[in-house]
């Protein structure tokens, strides 16, 4: 069976994408979570000036300074244990959307850190919900059926140190100002603004 080039195109799309990604707005919402700080979200003002450049999986992605909006969760991984979820953007190009975040552990004794076990064991299936066009977006797959996003079993944390993360979804419909991020088994951050 020939595959198609579309994918092929797609990845490529992702991999520019990925490497044009600019400072995003910040704003810290207050939702309830069971830590209190906030997972709800809200546009601000843009950040401006160089932000700092960050490497993931060899592709280099421009991240903001600030979250937009970010939650701290409790983790099954071990007794006490948290983690810091920061959404620092979701940036369309095209057809492609990129949702660019932070995730810093803090997790008592010296146990290997990934998202997996972080997520209790279960990949973390993170998926953009869309409520204006009600539809779920799912991760990208290039040509050879990889998801286009980084590896949260493969990628080792630091224990308190922000590891960045990024996704690739089809882009939503330009009528869709802002969306919900649902990231492993943690509460959803509602209304992340959608940057274009």
């Amino acid at each position: 069976m020939r595959l198609s080039p579309r994918p092929a195109a797609m990845t490529a799309a992702a991999l520019l994408l990925a490497g044009s990604l600019a400072g995003c707005s910040n704003s810290d919402g207050d939702a309830g979570n069971g830590s209190g700080k906030g997972a709800g979200g809200g546009a601000g003002a843009p950040t401006s000036g160089a932000a700092p450049k960050s490497t993931v999986n060899g592709a280099h992605l421009d991240n903001a300074t600030e979250a937009l909006v970010k939650g701290t969760f409790d983790s099954p991984l071990a007794q006490g244990a948290k983690v810091d979820i920061a959404i620092m953007g979701l940036r369309v190009k095209g057809a492609l959307a990129t949702l660019t975040t932070q995730m810093t552990p803090h997790v008592p004794g010296g146990q290997r850190i990934n998202a997996y076990r972080l997520n209790g064991e279960h990949v973390l299936g993170t998926s953009l919900i869309d409520p204006v066009n009600l539809k779920r977006y799912n991760i990208v797959k290039d040509s050879d059926g990889k998801s286009l996003s980084t590896d949260d079993i493969f990628i080792n944390m630091t224990n308190d140190q922000a590891t960045p993360f990024y996704y690739t979804f089809a882009a939503p419909p330009e009528n869709v100002k802002a969306i919900d991020v649902q990231i492993g088994s943690w509460p959803t951050f509602h209304d992340v603004p959608v940057q274009r």
